[in-house]
This record gives C-alpha cells, sequence and structure tokens, in this order.
C-alpha cells in the first residue's frame, strides 16, 4: 500500500451528523484461502486480506476477473470458511450465514412461482415472523427499490434490472446492517446498469446499511463507494485502499468531471500496476 493510500485508510469514517468515528463492523485479520487443485497441489486463492469496515460505509473490492473478489465475498458473507485469519463483525468471528447480513448476488436467484411480494417476504417467513409482518416489510422495501405497482408480477414479468431490485429488496426485507453484493449489475447493459447505480446509491442512502461491493468496473467502483479496496492478481491481497472524497448524493454528470476521473486514473493505475483492467 502507497504511502498516500495508507494514510486515507486510516481517516476515520464519520456517521451523518456525528462527531466520532462511526464503529468498526466488519475486520478482515489477516485472511486467506486456499484450495486443492485436481492433482492434488494447494492452489492459494486469496493471502493475507486486512482492513477494516466502519458502520454506515459504501466499500467496494475493486479488482480483475478471477482475482478472488467472489471468494472474499463468500467468506466475509459465512458461505466460505478461511483457511487462515479471521473475519470478524461487531468484534465475533464469522463462522457461517449471520441474521444481520443480506446478500444479493450476480444472479437475482428468483422463485418464478412466487410474486415480487412474495419473494421480498421468504427472509421473514423462514425467520418464521407473523404473515402480517411479512407483508408489511415486503411492502416497504418494494416501495424503497421503486417497485410499487409491481407487487403481483411474476419474474418472468420483470427485466433484468427490476429482478435485481427485487432480490435488494428481498436481501433488505429483514433491516440488515450489512449488504453483502457480488457484481450485482454485471450481467446488465450498460444504461440499465447506470441506472441501478444511481438506484443502489438512494437505497443505501435511504436504509442506512452498510454495503460490500463486489465489482471489476472502475467507474461503478469510484461512482458508488465510500472507500476502494483494490485487490491484487492472485494470490489476491488488497493491493491499496482509496477513499473517494465526493459529496452525496452523486450525479451520474459527475463521472464527467476532471475530480472524478482523477480517482478513476488512480484506479486503473493500481490495476493496471497488477496486469489487470476492466
Amino acid at each position: 500500500m502507497t504511502a498516500t493510500a495508507g494514510a486515507l485508510a486510516q481517516v476515520p469514517v464519520l456517521a451523518a451528523g456525528a462527531s466520532a468515528p462511526a464503529p468498526v463492523l466488519i475486520e478482515f485479520d489477516r485472511v486467506a484461502k486456499v484450495y486443492k487443485a485436481a492433482d492434488g497441489r494447494p492452489v492459494r486463492a486469496v493471502d493475507s486480506v486486512k482492513g477494516e469496515i466502519r458502520a454506515g460505509e459504501f466499500v467496494s473490492i475493486l479488482g480483475p476477473s478471477g482475482c478472488g473478489k467472489s471468494t472474499l465475498m463468500m467468506m466475509l458473507a459465512g458461505l466460505l470458511r478461511p483457511s487462515e485469519g479471521e473475519i470478524r463483525f461487531k468484534g465475533k468471528p464469522v463462522t457461517g450465514p449471520q441474521e444481520g447480513f443480506g446478500i444479493v448476488f450476480q444472479d437475482a436467484v428468483l422463485f418464478p412461482w412466487r410474486t415480487v411480494q412474495d419473494n421480498v417476504r421468504l427472509p421473514g417467513e423462514v425467520r418464521g415472523l407473523p404473515r402480517d409482518e411479512q407483508i408489511e416489510r415486503a411492502q416497504a422495501m418494494i416501495r424503497l427499490v421503486g417497485l410499487a405497482g409491481f407487487e403481483s408480477k411474476f419474474p418472468h414479468e420483470l427485466s433484468g434490472g427490476m429482478q435485481q431490485r427485487v432480490a435488494i429488496a428481498r436481501a433488505l426485507s429483514l433491516g440488515p446492517s450489512l449488504l453483502v453484493m457480488d457484481e450485482p449489475f454485471g450481467a446488465l447493459d450498460a444504461m440499465t446498469r447506470e441506472q441501478m447505480n444511481l438506484e443502489l446509491q438512494r437505497i443505501s442512502l435511504e436504509s442506512g446499511a452498510t454495503v460490500v461491493f463486489v465489482t471489476h468496473s472502475i467507474a461503478e467502483a469510484a461512482f458508488l463507494s465510500d472507500r476502494v479496496f483494490v485487490m491484487s492478481g492472485r494470490p489476491s491481497t488488497v493491493r491499496d485502499i482509496v477513499t473517494v472524497d465526493l459529496p452525496r448524493p452523486r450525479a451520474i454528470q459527475q463521472m464527467n468531471t476532471d475530480r472524478f476521473g482523477v480517482y478513476v486514473a488512480r484506479l486503473r493505475g493500481l490495476l493496471d500496476a497488477e496486469g489487470g483492467h476492466s
């Protein structure tokens, strides 16, 4: 990590309207993941990842395709166990899926036989909440993601972007303190992806959830993030942490400004130094 980025990474993130730093929510403590190859040899996919994420932050994990970003996300979500090191959530080790987490994948993973409302209320149903509360939570989240009026639609009646909105609403339905997103807009066309970036910014600001967002898009990371963890090639580790000091909410037009271009150039330079870029 460069001296400048190291200094930026140490700057505490302030909660909205607060005079003290927001509390640390996530800690990566020398996290590594080792797989066994077909020939039996160990393959180190992620190596010695260190860093902290504070409550209310929007943090992107940026790196070239195949560098281990999704592996790190799966470990954070509790769906994979680290081979070495530890991930802590509110000071406690993550050893499996957490109640306080919402997860959104690249594929919306909606049940085709369930309506929008029934897909969104599914976590409450699994949790055993009263049906009235399930519906109330689902309707509130459907309004939040801008799909009011589509409650009775089925997934096949929705566009790809709308399906991802349903997935986000479902992930938020139980009020998670952490939203983990693994390249959720990767399969969308450029214009839809741009619109979803605006929607995600709005949703994250309104919900107050901490967001960890995996992407290989430099512009997307710069636009959405408070900080960007730039990953190296395999074995992947945090090469640098870049703080994006731009006011919120951000308009798409900011992508055309010199100030935004400085962040994009810095991120691209870090990725190019690793031999990968998007």
